[in-house]
């Protein structure tokens, strides 16, 4: 039970309080009871008059009330509204009622973190730091707004299903701003000593880092039983938080990573400055996804902690760096061939490390510009980015796309820290700097964590370009290959030119255009149209200097369909689309069989089809066949041509010859191929899609955990949960539908909010309709489906599709309601009358039972 923890008061009271607050709040809620009690306020179960839904209702205490005045009470819970994350339980209202205050909340039928570690004792580890992870992400979100919980303890999460939601965010602030001699005189205070940072204790301003010290206690005591400090009064139990040293956890329970115990050790830090200075950085210390640092925080004297550096080991490693003593190597040919025989410094570091999951899978980082004056980025950018080509066309070793490392490109991420989030086992990171009328080039392989094992450099004149790129894949490769034990075949790339003109010209290209986008992403339009121009006008320069080479259309085609996706209104759409297919058709007279160009020209014309630029009905079809032709072809001729891959994966719903199965196999390709594509949300989505459609159930809800786990901020990944719900996988549960709704309407932007709130809650629909058919349920079930549905049809001024009408559908053929399912579905096909074919040939699950209905057959044209 929610509040399981909280003292339930006598009958008669009670009985009279529900009645007065049914009296207050008549017309909004119907109170039914009370359901717990706390040192703040009284906790009832009420129903939503409006929106058909428990809900929880807190009132505070009347001595707390009139400590606080209605006024700060009103402010703070303004504020604490605005919070909506996936692991905040929201408030729906608040306000005072004949001098009572009180907040709405969710009613969350799972328990509180107290109660499971009262019944569990010690939870396992990976329970403990998911929770620890869930709750840091709800702190982080709240500490970017400003806004300081002050009181996080286990009472105050609330456990739905395996997710944490903190609650109470709000009114811990207004009882601090009450004062502490208001409190005193009412006998509370604010937090709880037991999980309180020295400085709380002592009535100093807090900061993010006295939430982060709570949570530290928590995840102590849900790994070893019991918090950090405990005492037989509050003021013992702050003084030993102030004074003593914080056990050793692994004494107790030897499992627990030293990872985590370190972390632990460094959060509770005495002084706020010690402890990490945000939930990210707590969560990045304990290991998760965000990596981890490449220092360790170790355990000192009493009341220290040391900073320990992984270090190279003196044994092995040379007493300077290998690239402080370069080895000139001749230009041209003799370059290359001369490093194939050795005549370049490598060097060896630490140990080989231990292979692990993912010691096959490399990441190249950016290599850093060292110049004086950053002349050479285009030159860095180019190497990184040929050396990722060449990589991935091992088939020993997986080598994270361009679209994975890009992100960290210029930033000053730990090395440790994104092979963490890239789940790499190896890094390949690298410089450039003059060297006099040279170019130096210094690269080294480093494990997981940061620790270098290889170094090599190499230097050659300045104006070939070509032979350091050419050197680049031979001295990694060596590196790679000494490393791993084991023979590395790079094969040879196709699109290449010998122009070295044409190849620095399509590096300034490439330059230009990530300044567009960075510009475009600002909101800086009239800069992202120059530096799009730039870059356009710098890979013209680069085809006429190799008239030969392809990739300067593909490119180009390329980034005109990026243009095409920013324009707004038919007309400039139109003019990318068809600019970008005309720079395409001319890269493919080079060279017929290029993936990239065909995978660049497919996705404009399906662009343009799915934008309608084409008015006349024949145009449009063949534009959708065409488009199909090249991407289909792109990832024949290359099966790693994962954007194409993604593109099919859209494709394939508009046609009749496919099925949803040719769907599913396009996206998870793309997904297994690049899991960094730009759009790997969307993919995401698709393959849920896709196996929730074919009734895969299971393997829906593993790629919804994936996705949760990769984009929790993404609405996508939130719906999933919901979707999830209106199948047979799980008992139909309302609150958490209700939850699931709201929180995926708050993580949309404010434009999309009204037709994503009555899609989501159209589905909330269909999980009641399910409800409704429970044998426990009554009439008034299937009655609040109905309401719902009815009140979220939306109109097609906001929904011209008519796809609520569509899932409205749905929901009444839940509740048997043949003849009402039918009318809406006729809706939907009025509107996309292109769906009676797909709907015929493969219908959908939700609507098998409408299948030996005649007006459902004589709607399909059966």
């Amino acid at each position: 039970m929610e509040f399981a923890a909280m003292r339930v008061a006598p009958g008669a009271a009670v009985n009279d309080a529900v009645q007065r607050l049914n009296n207050s709040l008549a017309g909004k809620y119907s109170v039914d009871r009370e359901i717990g009690r706390g040192g703040m306020a009284t906790v009832y179960l009420a129903q939503d008059v409006k929106h058909e839904r428990e809900v929880a209702i807190k009132v505070l205490l009347p001595e707390l009330a009139a400590s606080i005045g209605a006024d700060r009470f009103e402010r703070e819970i303004k504020v604490a509204a605005k919070l909506q994350h996936p692991n905040i339980l929201g408030l729906y209202d608040s306000g005072v009622s004949e001098g009572q205050m009180f907040y709405v909340m969710p009613f969350v039928k799972g328990e509180s973190l107290r109660d499971r570690i009262d019944r569990e004792g010690q939870l396992s580890v990976d329970d403990a730091v998911r929770i620890t992870t869930e709750v840091a992400s709800a702190l982080g979100f709240a500490h970017s707004l400003g806004i300081i919980h002050r009181d996080i303890n286990p009472e105050n999460i609330l456990m739905n299903g395996e997710h944490a939601l903190v609650a109470d965010f709000g009114i811990a602030k207004a009882v601090s701003e009450a004062g502490q001699q208001k409190l005193t005189q009412t006998g509370m205070a604010v937090g709880t000593p037991v999980y309180m940072a020295p400085e709380q204790s002592a009535g100093e301003t807090v900061g993010p880092t006295a939430d982060l010290y709570s949570l530290g206690c928590m995840l102590y005591e849900m790994l070893s039983g019991e918090p950090p400090f405990t005492g037989k009064s509050a003021m013992a139990i702050m003084a030993r938080h102030v004074m003593e040293q914080v056990p050793s956890i692994r004494i107790v329970r030897n499992s627990v990573p030293e990872e985590i115990e370190e972390a632990i050790f460094a959060v509770l830090g005495k002084v706020p400055a010690d402890r990490p200075q945000s939930a990210a950085a707590f969560i990045e210390m304990m290991g998760m996804p965000m990596g981890m640092t490449g220092t360790m925080r170790t355990r000192g004297g009493a009341g220290r902690r040391m900073t320990s550096t992984y270090q190279v080991p003196e044994s092995v490693a040379p007493p300077a760096p290998a690239w402080r003593k370069p080895v000139a190597i001749a230009a041209g040919a003799a370059f290359a061939a001369s490093v194939a025989f050795g005549a370049w410094k490598m060097t060896a570091g630490a140990p080989k490390a231990s292979a692990g999951p993912e010691s096959r899978r490399l990441a190249v980082l950016y290599f850093q510009d060292l110049s004086r004056d950053s002349s050479l980025g285009p030159l860095a950018d180019g190497l990184t980015e040929e050396l990722i080509n060449s990589l991935s066309t091992t088939a020993s070793l997986t080598t994270i796309s361009r679209n994975g490392v890009e992100k960290y490109r210029g930033t000053s991420v730990a090395p440790d820290s994104i092979a963490r989030a890239l789940r790499a086992g190896y890094l390949v990171r690298g410089e450039v700097e003059t060297d006099g009328g040279k170019v130096r080039v210094n690269v080294r392989l480093d494990d997981g964590s940061g620790v270098k094992l290889r170094s090599a450099t190499f230097t050659g004149a300045a104006g070939n370009q070509l032979a350091l790129r050419d050197t680049i894949a031979v001295v990694a490769g060596d590196m790679i290959r000494q490393e791993l034990g084991q023979d590395l075949r790079l094969k040879e790339q196709r699109f290449r030119t010998t122009s070295k003109d044409a190849w620095l010209f399509a590096q300034r290209a490439e330059q230009a255009w990530k300044a567009a986008d960075a510009a475009s992403a600002a909101g800086d339009s009239l800069a992202a149209d120059e530096r799009f121009r730039s870059a356009d006008s710098l890979f013209v320069l680069s085809s006429q200097a190799d008239a030969v080479w392809p990739q300067p259309g593909a490119r180009r085609a390329a980034m005109a369909l990026r243009r095409a996706r920013l324009a707004s209104g038919t007309t400039d759409i139109a003019t990318w689309v068809n600019a970008g297919i005309a720079i395409a058709d001319s890269a493919l007279v080079i060279d017929k069989d290029n993936p990239d160009a065909l995978e660049a020209r497919g996705t404009l014309r399906y662009w343009g089809w799915l934008q309608g630029i084409a008015v006349d009905a024949a145009q449009k079809d063949a534009a959708l066949v065409a488009a199909r032709s090249d991407l289909e072809r792109a990832v024949l001729l290359n099966p790693a041509q994962a954007g194409a891959y993604a593109s099919l994966s859209h494709l394939y719903y508009q046609v009749s010859n496919t099925t949803k199965y040719d769907v599913l196999a396009s996206a998870e390709k793309a997904y297994a191929t690049d899991e960094f594509l730009s759009n790997a949300n969307v993919i995401l989505q698709r393959i849920f899609n896709a196996n929730y459609d074919l009734q895969q159930f299971q393997k829906a809800a593993k790629w919804c955990d994936v996705a949760r786990q990769r984009f929790p901020q993404d609405f996508r990944s939130m719906r999933c949960k919901l979707d999830l719900l209106t199948t047979n996988l799980q008992p139909p549960n309302i609150a958490q539908a209700w939850a699931f709704a709201d929180s995926a309407v708050s993580l949309v932007g404010l434009a999309k909010q009204p037709i994503e709130r009555l899609r989501s809650h159209m589905l909330v629909a269909a999980v009641i309709a399910r409800a409704s058919k429970q044998p426990s349920a009554n009439a008034s079930v299937a009655d609040s489906a109905r309401h719902v549905a009815r009140r979220s049809i939306g109109d097609p001024t906001l929904d011209p599709p008519r796809e609520l009408a569509f899932f409205g559908a749905f929901v009444y053929t839940l509740l048997g309601d043949n003849e009402e399912a039918i009318r809406l579905l006729k809706e939907y096909l009025a509107v996309s009358p292109e769906r009676v074919v797909s709907m015929r040939d493969d219908l959908n699950w939700w609507f098998k039972p409408l299948e030996a209905d005649p007006k459902f057959k004589q709607a399909l044209g059966i």
